[in-house]
């Protein structure tokens, strides 16, 4: 196994990032080979074998220190800040620690948490207005028309490709007419960004596929959503950008080699270019 050099900031040694991509590789391997009714309850048991397993975990670290979460937190408040409305209601797939979806309860009537797992939030201290509901890893388990906002960051590369139709059309359904969807998710061209990213060229742990603005406008157009942008903040402005000049510049990009690829992908304009922050609207 060769262990990439260990890049400025990371906090953990080369044997636990061993460690966690090991397990993580291994857990990921079932879900990919399992049969979507096995993965109705595989999402939820590996996720709580990793987070007991590894102790280490980014997200469980962040939920213990109260300045990352602050951190982690303050630019997706920055971001979300365009949509805040005391009547209505938010959802947030795969919301991790949830410390997002619990300050985002002082901005919405009500907000609604969907994840697999209940151990990431286990002991937290949850405001009134708030709600964890444990999906399967597919489905919403939302009635129709009942979300204004729907938002997920770093989720939909988290799904198995023939599970993230469905989480879709659940979303579009549970949106109200004119409701939004927020998906922030890593760039294909520019990883992998899983604990992988360490070890291999493409993704091999729990994210199971990583998408181009392409990939998610044609997902997104398919299911049903009528207008599909990219979300850019600009000094402090969230625009509405057409998606188009992105998708372009896949189409040019794409057929280059892997290294070449992604080096062009992670130069300053064309990253600003291709990061994937869309807005679908229903």
């Amino acid at each position: 196994m060769r262990l990439k050099e260990i890049p400025r900031g990371e906090e953990r040694s080369a044997e636990q990032l061993i460690e966690h991509y090991e397990l993580e590789k291994e857990l990921a391997g079932k879900l990919k080979k399992s049969t979507k009714e096995k993965r109705k309850k595989f999402y939820k048991i590996l996720y709580d074998e990793l987070f007991q397993k590894i102790p280490h975990h980014p997200q469980l670290a962040r939920k213990a220190d109260a300045e990352k979460q602050r951190k982690a937190n303050s630019w997706q408040l920055n971001i979300l800040s365009d949509f805040f409305f005391p009547h209505k209601t938010f959802m947030e797939l795969g919301p991790g620690d949830c410390s997002l979806s619990f300050e985002l309860c002082n901005y919405f009537k009500k907000v609604y948490a969907i994840d697999v797992s209940r151990k990431i939030t286990k002991n937290s201290q949850k405001p009134t207005n708030f709600e964890l509901i444990i999906s399967d890893g597919s489905n919403v388990n939302m009635p129709p028309g009942s979300i204004d906002v729907a938002y997920s960051n770093q989720l939909m590369e988290h799904l198995h490709p023939d599970d993230a139709i469905e989480q879709v059309q659940g979303i579009y359904k549970a949106l109200v007419s004119g409701g939004v969807y927020i998906c922030l998710t890593p760039h294909r061209f520019m990883g992998p960004h899983d604990i992988s990213k360490y070890f291999d060229d493409v993704a091999t742990g729990f994210h199971l596929k990583e998408y181009s603005n392409t990939e998610l406008y044609r997902l997104f157009k398919s299911v049903g959503f009528r207008k599909i942008h990219s979300y850019k903040w600009i000094k402090g402005i969230g625009l509405n950008i057409p998606i188009y000049p992105a998708i372009m510049a896949e189409c040019l990009i794409s057929p280059l080699p892997h290294s070449v690829r992604k080096k062009i992908s992670r130069k300053l304009l064309i990253r600003h270019l291709l990061g994937i922050s869309l807005i679908a609207t229903k």
